[in-house]
């Protein structure tokens, strides 16, 4: 499997993408497919760096910060340096989603309760409205 190659339609057929996504990602720098003649050919650790690079994207990361990410790996193979940056990237975002699931808890909260006074508020002037009437 390590030795297979993929054109962009196989690639992107195999990661539900469009070929189109598979050369932005290719323009951004973040994958280098090979020639072979004039087609592009993608490689497994193309693929895999791909897959890599959905996930981040899935998860919320940047491209930017995708890149660091990748770059690292290539940098040192201990991958030590890698999984601290991983690690430090994950702890913020995760911080954020919190927060940001907080913020919304409290908005949900806050908004339930002027539905509630609203619905309150309407159903008085209904009854008003229905008492005039009679």
């Amino acid at each position: 499997m390590k030795d297979r190659l993929y054109t962009v339609t196989q690639l992107g057929r195999e990661l539900g993408l469009t070929a189109r996504a598979i050369r932005f990602y290719e323009d951004k720098g973040l994958i280098a497919p090979r020639r072979a003649g004039t087609t592009r050919v993608y490689t497994h650790r193309d693929r895999a760096r791909m897959i890599l690079i959905q996930r981040g994207k899935q998860l919320g990361f940047s491209l930017s910060e995708i890149r660091d990410y990748l770059d690292l790996y290539d940098a040192d193979m201990t991958q030590r340096t890698q999984m601290r940056h991983l690690f430090d990237a994950v702890s913020a975002r995760l911080d954020m989603l919190l927060r940001q699931r907080e913020a919304i808890d409290q908005s949900i909260a806050e908004l339930s309760e002027i539905r509630t006074q609203a619905a309150a508020a309407l159903a008085v002037q209904r009854e008003a409205e229905s008492r005039a009437a009679d």
